[in-house]
This record gives C-alpha cells, sequence and structure tokens, in this order.
C-alpha cells in the first residue's frame, strides 16, 4: 500500500484544496498552523482576548469550543468582535456529542470539527455482535444525523474536519475493528462517504492518538486507502493529550514529524498541557524544517525493488545480542562527556548514576545511561560497574587500563584491523559505508562489532530508514545504535528534531540504542532528551507516563496546576501511566491505554477511573489527588518515594 511519494526523497504529498475561509489548506499551500482557546466560550471578551494572542503569536486558524447551542451562538458574538478588532482569521467550531450545535455553527464560522467516534453515537464499551443488516441500519442512522450538517456546509462554504480520535472510536466501530489504526480510518471513511454522496469534499482528515505510534500508523494507513479510492483530502496531523514540558514536546514531535518527513501534512495543533500560546513556536519550528528540505536534501539510494516493507504495524527487526546491546535487551543510551571531559565522579549525576560517599556505593536512576562517549578524554576514576566508557580508536589503544571500555573506529579502520579488537567494538558507519567487505568482517565472530549508524543529510531519518533496510538487504543483523549531531543547534529545538529523526526508526522497529550529540556541554539536556524519545516511541520506558489533554472551554478544572500537583506526588512511579482530562469528552476513551484515570465530572467534582472502569465518581477536588494516590496503592502499583531512589 501506498502512502507517500517517496520514502526516500522529501516530495510533499499533493492534497486537494480546502477553502477555510479565505484561507487554503492542502493543494499546496503552505503547512498551516493552528490552536485552540482555552476559555469559556460563553465569556466572549475572554474568548476573544485569548484567540488575539494566538493570532499574534501565528495562529493561522483558531478553534473554540461549542459544546452546546449557547456557546455554538455565541461565536456569533466572538467572530464579530475579533472582526471590529482587525481580525479574520478562521474560526473552527469544535463539536462532539451535540450536531445541532454543529448545524448551528456552520452557519457563523468558517470550518466546524466533529468526531466521528461521538457525534452520532454514545460510548458504553460494549462489544455489539453486527449482522451485515444490523451494521448498515448504524450507518443510516449516522446518515440522518450528518447529512442535515453537510447541507449547510455546502450551502454556507463551511469546511468540515472529520476529526477521529483514537481513544473515543464507538462501540460500534471497536466492536467490528477492535481498536485499531485500521477502526480508525474507518470510522471517519464512512463519514466521509456520507459527504460525497452529497457531492460535498470541503472536507480536512485528522486521525489523533495519545500514542504517537498508534497516531502515525493511522495517517499513513488512511493516506493509503484514500488512494485506493481516488481520494485525496488534506491532513491536520497532531498528538492528542501529549502533555506538557519537554515530554508533550518531544511526543508531539515524533507523531508529527514522523509523518511530515514523509511529506504528509497539511496543517498542524501541537497539543500542550499548557497556555496554548505555547503550541505555536513548537509548530512553527516543526514546520520551518520542511520549507527548503526538497533543496537540501542529498539523493538517497532507492529502495530495492522487491524490498517487504510494512510500516503500517509495529514489527521490531531483533538484531543479534552483543553483551548487553541488541537482541531483547531495551535500547540503549550513550551520553556524551567528549566535549566536557570527566574530571569528578559528581558529573556522572547528570547521567543518572549518583555516587552515595557515606554508603560507598552508586545510585543507579531510572534514567541513567548505559555508556558513555569520552572521544580522546581520560577518566581519573573508578566509574559504576553498570557504566562503560567508549574511546576513539587511537585512545583506546594507548589506555594502560582499558576495563570497562571500549573503542568506537571509523569504516576504514574497522576494515584494516584484523582480529579481535575488543570484547566489545563500537564502528561508526553511513549508509555508502554498506557493502560486502564491511559485511565479511562484521561476520569474522571476533569483531563483535555493535553499528553506530550516522548521516549527513538533511533528510535524515529517510537516509537512515534507508540504512536500516540495506542492513537487511545485505544480511547484517548486527545492533545499531542510531546517532544524531546537531550543530549550533539550541537544545529546545535538539528535543523536536531527534524525536523526529530518531523517534521515527523506533515506532517502526529500527534500531537498539540513541545516542545524541551536541558541540556544547549539554551532557544532562540530551541524556533526558534521549530518554524522552524513547519513552514516547514507547521502547524504554523509564518515567511515569501523563496523557493530559490541552486545555479548552469544555475544561473543569485548572489542568495545568492540576496536572502538575499530580506529577509531583506519582513522577517516581516508572512505567505508570495516568490520564488527566478536563472533562468527560476526553474522559475514558481519550485516555486510551492509562492505568488510571482523573477526570473532571462537574464544577469541582473529579471521577477516577482505573483503565475505563469508574472506581470513584464525583469526588471532590480538594481530596482528588489523595484519593488517586490511594487508587494507585489499591492496585498494587504504588511504591514509596525513598524505596524508587533506593
Amino acid at each position: 500500500m501506498i502512502f507517500a511519494n517517496s520514502l526516500t526523497q522529501y516530495n510533499r504529498l499533493h492534497t486537494r484544496t480546502v477553502k477555510v475561509g479565505a484561507l487554503s489548506i492542502g493543494g499546496g499551500a503552505p503547512i498551516r498552523i493552528q490552536s485552540m482557546t482555552t476559555a469559556n466560550t460563553m465569556d466572549t471578551q475572554a474568548t476573544i482576548a485569548e484567540a488575539i494572542t494566538l493570532i499574534n503569536a501565528g495562529a493561522e486558524l483558531v478553534r473554540i469550543t461549542a459544546p452546546s447551542k449557547a456557546e455554538a451562538e455565541n461565536l456569533a458574538n466572538i467572530k464579530k468582535g475579533l472582526n471590529q478588532q482587525g481580525y479574520f482569521v478562521p474560526l473552527v467550531a469544535d463539536i462532539h456529542f451535540t450536531p445541532n450545535a454543529a448545524e448551528i455553527a456552520a452557519r457563523i464560522v468558517e470550518k466546524v470539527r466533529v468526531n466521528p467516534g461521538n457525534y452520532a453515537d454514545k460510548k458504553k464499551f460494549e462489544h455489539i455482535e453486527y449482522t451485515e443488516k444490523t451494521y448498515q441500519l448504524e450507518l443510516d442512522r449516522i446518515q440522518e444525523k450528518f447529512i442535515p450538517l453537510v447541507k449547510i456546509c455546502k450551502e454556507y462554504g463551511t469546511a468540515i474536519r472529520i476529526g477521529t480520535n483514537h481513544g473515543s472510536l464507538s462501540d460500534r466501530i471497536l466492536s467490528k475493528y477492535g481498536d485499531t489504526p485500521q477502526g480508525m480510518v474507518e470510522s471517519a471513511m464512512e463519514f466521509l462517504r456520507i459527504a460525497e454522496a452529497e457531492n460535498f469534499y470541503n472536507i480536512v482528515l485528522s486521525m489523533k492518538a495519545s500514542n504517537p505510534q498508534v497516531m502515525v500508523q493511522a495517517y499513513r494507513l488512511l493516506v493509503a486507502t484514500m488512494h485506493q479510492n481516488q481520494m485525496n483530502y488534506p491532513l491536520h496531523l497532531g498528538v492528542t493529550e501529549a502533555g506538557d514540558g519537554e515530554d508533550g514536546r518531544i511526543k508531539s514531535a515524533l507523531g508529527i514529524g514522523a509523518l511530515l518527513e514523509d511529506g504528509l501534512g497539511d496543517t498542524i495543533r501541537v497539543s500542550l498541557t499548557e497556555d496554548p500560546v505555547h503550541e505555536l513556536p513548537v509548530c512553527k519550528e516543526l514546520v520551518k524544517r520542511y520549507k527548503n528540505r526538497a533543496k537540501l536534501q542529498t539523493d538517497i539510494a532507492p529502495i530495492p525493488d522487491g524490498t517487504k516493507l510494512n510500516l503500517f504495524q509495529y514489527k521490531k527487526q531483533v538484531s543479534k545480542q552483543i553483551f548487553n546491546v541488541g537482541g531483547h535487551e531495551v535500547a540503549r543510551v550513550i551520553a556524551d562527556f567528549s566535549q566536557e571531559g570527566l574530571k569528578n565522579s559528581t558529573q556522572l549525576k547528570q547521567i543518572g548514576h549518583h555516587y552515595l560517599p557515606l554508603l560507598d556505593k552508586w545510585h543507579i536512576g531510572d534514567q541513567a545511561a548505559d555508556f558513555m562517549y569520552l572521544g580522546n578524554k581520560s577518566i581519573g576514576f573508578e566509574i559504576p560497574p553498570q557504566l562503560k566508557a567508549i574511546y576513539d580508536y587511537k585512545t583506546f589503544l594507548g589506555l594502560e587500563n582499558k576495563t570497562r571500555s571500549y573503542p568506537l573506529l571509523n569504516a576504514a579502520e574497522f576494515l584494516e584491523a584484523s582480529g579481535q579488537i575488543a570484547e566489545m567494538t563500537f564502528v561508526k558507519l553511513g549508509l555508502n559505508d554498506l557493502n560486502a567487505a564491511l559485511k565479511k568482517r562484521l561476520e569474522d565472530p571476533q569483531s563483535k562489532a555493535i553499528l553506530i549508524a550516522e548521516t549527513q543529510n538533511a533528510h535524515a531519518m529517510p537516509e537512515l530508514r534507508r540504512f536500516f533496510i540495506e542492513l537487511e538487504t545485505l544480511g547484517i543483523n548486527n545492533p545499531v545504535i542510531i546517532h544524531r549531531q546537531y550543530k549550533n543547534t539550541a537544545i529546545e529545538k535538539v528535543q523536536l528534531y531527534a524525536a523526529t529523526d530518531v523517534g521515527t526508526l523506533f515506532i517502526d522497529g529500527w534500531g537498539d540504542g540513541i545516542f545524541i550529540t551536541q558541540n556544547r556541554k549539554n551532557v544532562a539536556e540530551l541524556n533526558n532528551i534521549a530518554f524522552g524519545v524513547l519513552q514516547a516511541a514507547r521502547v524504554r520506558i523509564s518515567k511515569t507516563e501523563y496523557i493530559a489533554c490541552p486545555s479548552c472551554g469544555r475544561t473543569l478544572f485548572n489542568l495545568q496546576e492540576t496536572t502538575a500537583k499530580i506529577r509531583a506526588v506519582t513522577n517516581h512511579l516508572k512505567g505508570v501511566k495516568i490520564g488527566i482530562m478536563g472533562c468527560i469528552v476526553n474522559g475514558p476513551g481519550e485516555m486510551a491505554d492509562a492505568d488510571f484515570g482523573y477526570v473532571g465530572s462537574g464544577i469541582g467534582k473529579i471521577t477516577l477511573y482505573k483503565g475505563q472502569e469508574v472506581m470513584k465518581r464525583n469526588l471532590p477536588e480538594e481530596n482528588a489527588v489523595d484519593a488517586l494516590i490511594q487508587l494507585i496503592k489499591d492496585s498494587d502499583a504504588w511504591i514509596e518515594p525513598q524505596k524508587a531512589l533506593a
């Protein structure tokens, strides 16, 4: 199945042009960026003020929630107020359960977003057995609900976004297709077919999920399905419930960036649990990478004919294991001390190794690097036994004590050396270094080589993808650590770039480790980013994961404050996933695979979930965090903070 023009050359997918007011999406128009207001939609002035802030920060569309008829009607006042102040950016009404609100909004604003999972459906998490006839009756019911909106949009020139969310698929879709990317695609296609039958085509599609891997697979499958049906609707990209801070940015960049790399995407929104104005710099930075990508990239060898490649389902390409790298081991992290050097043990705190003098032992954190690259620097103290040092080849040869020390060679050095260089050897390679001679050297049982994959290509991810495909073609199954160097790049950009360049490969099953370098002394920051990328890609879990929605006018509590409060008391629970949802729209379904959920169910009221099951309903907000902790304890998922540090 085809989902991109090319898997090796940047070539943006051409989609039809959709008009959102005076703004064009798709059809060769620039990739548009957008955000969403958080004020109560009935507070006209607050919503106008927030919209203006977003527009001045670069938003080309502004989305506003309209959960009922009253809010939908008030969109007219908001639009009028913006126009009076000279702002004419298109507005998007966000609709979930209320078709009548959508029909009102469609007469006022330039675009309406509907979620097919709950626009005409109710979700009770029930499995239903359908016959062909009963399933068709359900489709007829949906058609009856959706056609009035389509006709209004057609009359008023209003665009529609059919916005599928992984966590809010209907019971009908879940019963037939399961909780899968295929189910997400079919959910959208049902609504798309209804619209096309009415000769309505002013449509944008989205496939959002809090898990970047699911999100990427769903968009790819959607494009392939559209291709099979001679459709070319533009795509709105986003990772929903990404959370806040560095984690939220990395998760968003992984999902959105993976698709942008292959030329997919016509408009994006980064959903952070922060003031929405903070989303726009991230959007701008993600989009900016692709403005000149086609001109800056160098040619990459095409993928050989007959290559079996499935980028719609996750399958780990299992390499052979060398010591603790490859095979079924977790993805490894190399920290870079080649710039800073290593003078004393306290520096190792930056990469999760803490020496405790009173106990004369090392504490190894959950985000402790496995290796450190020292280049030509030396160490004047004994490193912890769990940590191993990598040196440039010539420096390694001159070491008096080579305990837990290993060499890094380039391709030429590796081919020239014979026999066993060390009990474990690292070899840095690019795509053009892969050939029969290298394969023969790697097949020497004494080589014990771990490959460090590198590229200088501006179109880095596809060249690294091609590197892995060439390894498979040559029959080389040595473990591979993916290296990306970002020279003269701000650390905030490295978060986004590394998530895209390396994270994409991990969610497609390639890679056994990550190595991020920068020509600055940012050891701790780079180590955090490396572990953040692995966590977002779900290949190494080292901390608590928060699936937190961005705030909006439906939100029933302060999401930012609450997320910070919950994080403060649970951030030691490695591997536990906690959903924090401002309202029931983003409730148990949207939390998808969260272990525990904290959901607004009324003003000052919180409902707690374990998985998708309600455990405590309508708790007072002031008691809810303590109750969440007790629920985690009762579920045997709690660890006391002091034990987590032991």
